[in-house]
Formats: structure tokens, C-alpha cells, sequence
């Protein structure tokens, strides 16, 4: 090979011999922008988008590296920054950054969970954190579970999951139950999954925003006399507005009486069930066939991050296997392409195990109860008689004016967003109820009390 096609190749692809000097310096220059970025996170608030913000496309020749970290700068400089401490709209905290390494090496490395022999050491890795992560939470030596690019997608390979064990397959008599409040990627679900709007049947919930159990009692014998078949019940542990937390004892109770699979969508609030936190309603959620949990929304894995685990690895299994015909196999080590709907999948587990690792569960647990401090500090200190105030045992509160109609939350809520926003404070304004309210969110590790006391004096006075 000449020199000339060797320098060549090594400006596209690392090399297998030498020191890849060009890849140093591009990660090192790219480090350099990225931390800059999160140093000035002041200087441009938490959401500063130029709508005059222009990129440009691919041409036919390539650029340099000194043009593309430029437009790179240019692209950070008008991005979501969640490192700001006004960023508090969303569950979308500051990136752990052990797991800002994990997702370089996970690039690096290239490997596809689809396989074992296209990923050796991952498939193994994720192996064994999910049965980590599924023993803490109480199951047994026969649970496991998968990781996902994202909690929608969790959902999905449980929903899956659990028509298949009922044996319903496409039956339009199938249904799901959830509560009112549960969240809309089980909307999503429900049309992926072939069925109509009404297979999915939404349970009131009570002054808490917890599922109802006397109608989920009343609605389940209702179901049963119009013969419609009910492969699983979805308990919300976390819902997005508020934080509320389900019922979850006695509707496992009520699942095993029915022999009814029972999910927990604990997207929000699974986590706190690794730690010793005590948070009500945590209790019996090893009683559930299924659960998920998305590490990425308050412990800061970055995205994405989400893991399935269930109480019976055979239930994947028995769902998903295909056989990979054109994939050689090994005794005794599942093929983790075969266990869920994604087949190609990046080596995402490596930043959860890092940053985990990193952690401990010490850590892990402080920046939890933080973020419940923080809550409760801004609960505790925001006027009373002027708002109503909605919120759960989590770290999420969504609030408003005292006596609005839907029309004034509406012109409310948004001018209060656009204000804030000026005083480098992000909030979000779902709409809950009929109206809309403002919600903080409050994982994010840089915010202190000083910054909320700030925040609290725009919305008291």
C-alpha cells in the first residue's frame, strides 16, 4: 500500500497500527468545544435558539475539520443546554460525565448487541447489569431484561411481551389498562401494536393522581361481561405531570387474583427501587411481570437510556426469538437481538455500567434525594393562597393561579414561560385537566436553593 493511500484511509477510519494521531487531535479539539460550552451555559441561558441558526448540508466535496468544528460551535451555541441551572422544563438533566465517556467508547468500539459474536464482552455486560439491576428490585434468580433506546420503546417490548403470554396474539377483543394519567407512549403502543383507540382503557384516578381502584374494579368486571380480553394492566410509577405514584400493591394483588400481567411503567420513578430512599408506594413492585426504568431522566445517563426487566427471561425469549438464521450461535448466552423488537443496537449499556460504577449506590442515592429536596424546598416556600399546587412523592410539581379558566391558564402559563425564560429560567406548560399548568422539574444536580429562591421571587410577587 502507498503512503499516500494510507494517510488517506487514516483521515476516515482509525487505524489498526500506529498511534492515530489525526483521531487524538479531533477528539481532543472536540473535547475542548464541548466543555467551553458547558463553562459559558450562563452566558446563554438554558434554551437560546437563533431561529436565524443556519447549516449547512453535505456538498460534493468534503470539508476540513477546522470548517466542521466551527459549524460545530455554531450548533452547541443554539442548543437545549441542560447544565444551565434555570434548565428545569424537563427530565432531562446535566450528562453524567462518566457516561459522556461511556458514549465515546460505545462508539468507538462499534459493536452490535444484535449478536454475541458482534459484541462478546456487551452482550455479557448487559447481561449481567440487567439481572443486576432486576435482583435489586426484587426479583429472582429467573428475571433479567433488555436495554432500549428509550422508555417508549420499554413499554412496547413489555406490551408485546405480555399479548403474547396471554395467548391473544391480534385478537381485536384484546385490551389494555391504564390510568388516565399514564403516559402517551402507550398510546403509541397500542396503534404499533395493530389495535384500535378503544383497546386501550383509561382508569380514573383519585385526588392524588393515583389510579382509582374501585374503578379499576368496576371497569375490569365491565370487561369481562363484554368479553373483551385483558393482557395487561399498566401501572404508572412517576406520571409525567405530577409524580404520582399508583397503587401498586393492590393492583398487583388484584393481577394475581385475574392472572393478569402486570407492567410498571416506571420511566420517572423506577429507579428509586435500587435505593434504600423511602418513597411511598414503592412497596410490592417486585410483585409486577414487567417494569421500566429510564436511568436517563434523573440520574443523568445520557440518552439514550432505558432499560425493560422482567420477571421471567423466558417470556422474551418465547416472544421475540426468531432463530438468526445467518448468525452463529453459543450455547447457554442469548443473542440479544432475539429478546426484544430492536435488532441492530449500539453498546448503550456501557455508559449506564460507567456511570453506575462511578457512582455506587451512594451516589446514586444522593442525587435522588436531592432532587426530592429541591422539590420539596420550592413546595415548602412557594405562596400558598396564590396557586394551586399539584405533586408527588418524585421531584415533579406543576402549579397555577388559583381560580383560572382554561382560556386565562392558557394565556398564563405562556406569558409566564416567555418571562421566565428572560431570567434564564426554563419551564414546561403541559396540560392537565382541561388547563394548563407551569411544571418544574427539579433533577437537575446544578441548581441550588439560591437559584430556586430567584425563581420563587418571579412567581410570588
Amino acid at each position: 500500500m502507498t503512503e499516500d493511500l494510507i494517510k488517506k484511509r487514516d483521515i476516515y477510519f482509525p487505524s489498526y497500527f500506529g498511534g492515530n494521531d489525526n483521531l487524538i487531535t479531533l477528539l481532543n479539539t472536540a473535547t475542548q468545544i464541548l466543555c467551553d460550552w458547558f463553562s459559558k451555559a450562563e452566558n446563554y441561558g438554558p434554551l437560546p435558539f437563533d431561529e436565524n441558526f443556519n447549516f449547512i448540508l453535505p456538498e460534493e466535496e468534503g470539508n476540513s475539520a477546522e470548517v466542521l468544528f466551527t459549524e460545530i460551535e455554531s450548533l452547541l451555541k443554539s442548543s437545549f443546554n441542560p447544565v444551565h441551572p434555570g434548565s428545569l422544563a424537563h427530565l432531562d438533566p446535566p450528562p453524567l460525565i462518566f457516561s459522556i465517556l461511556g458514549d465515546l467508547i460505545a462508539a468507538g468500539l462499534n459493536n452490535n448487541l444484535l449478536a454475541y459474536e458482534l459484541s462478546p464482552s456487551i452482550t455479557l455486560l448487559e447481561d449481567s447489569l440487567c439481572k443486576w439491576f432486576a435482583m435489586k428490585i426484587g426479583f429472582d434468580d429467573s428475571s433479567g431484561g433488555i436495554a432500549a433506546s428509550g422508555g417508549t420503546l420499554s413499554n412496547l417490548n413489555a406490551l408485546i411481551a405480555a399479548r403474547h403470554n396471554a395467548g391473544l396474539g391480534s385478537d381485536p377483543n384484546s385490551v389494555l389498562l391504564v390510568s388516565e394519567d399514564a403516559h402517551s407512549s402507550l398510546v403509541k403502543c397500542i396503534r404499533i401494536m395493530g389495535l384500535d383507540k378503544k383497546n386501550l382503557i383509561k382508569i380514573k384516578t383519585d385526588n392524588n393522581g393515583r389510579m382509582n381502584i374501585i374503578d379499576l374494579r368496576r371497569t375490569l368486571d365491565k370487561c369481562s361481561k363484554e368479553n373483551k380480553k385483558i393482557f395487561a394492566i399498566v401501572a404508572t410509577f412517576g406520571t409525567t405531570v405530577r409524580g404520582a405514584i399508583d397503587p401498586i400493591k393492590d393492583i398487583s394483588e388484584i393481577c394475581k387474583e385475574r392472572n393478569i400481567w402486570l407492567h410498571i411503567d416506571g420511566s420517572i420513578g423506577g429507579i428509586f427501587a435500587i435505593t434504600s430512599i423511602p418513597i411511598e408506594g414503592l412497596n410490592n413492585i417486585n410483585k409486577a411481570n414487567s417494569i421500566t426504568i429510564n436511568p436517563q431522566k434523573i440520574i443523568g445517563i445520557t440518552k439514550t437510556s432505558s432499560l425493560l426487566l422482567v420477571a421471567n427471561m423466558r417470556t422474551l425469549v418465547n416472544t421475540f426469538s426468531t432463530g438468526l438464521p445467518y448468525i452463529s450461535s453459543k450455547e447457554n448466552i442469548l443473542n440479544r437481538g432475539e429478546i426484544g423488537i430492536q435488532g441492530s443496537r449500539p453498546a448503550e449499556v456501557i455508559k449506564l455500567w460507567l456511570g453506575f460504577r462511578f457512582l455506587g449506590i451512594n451516589g446514586i442515592e444522593d442525587i435522588l434525594k436531592t432532587s426530592i429536596n429541591r422539590k420539596e424546598f420550592f413546595i415548602h416556600n412557594i405562596c400558598k393562597n396564590k396557586f394551586e399546587i399539584y405533586s408527588g412523592p418524585l421531584h415533579i410539581v406543576s402549579f397555577l393561579p388559583k381560580g383560572l379558566n382554561p382560556k386565562d391558564s392558557d394565556i398564563w402559563t405562556q406569558n409566564k414561560v416567555n418571562e421566565l425564560m428572560k431570567h434564564n429560567f426554563m419551564l414546561s406548560r403541559p396540560k392537565f385537566k382541561g388547563k394548563y399548568f407551569l411544571r418544574a422539574v427539579m433533577g437537575n444536580y446544578n441548581t441550588n436553593e439560591s437559584h430556586i429562591s430567584k425563581l420563587l421571587n418571579f412567581l410570588n410577587n
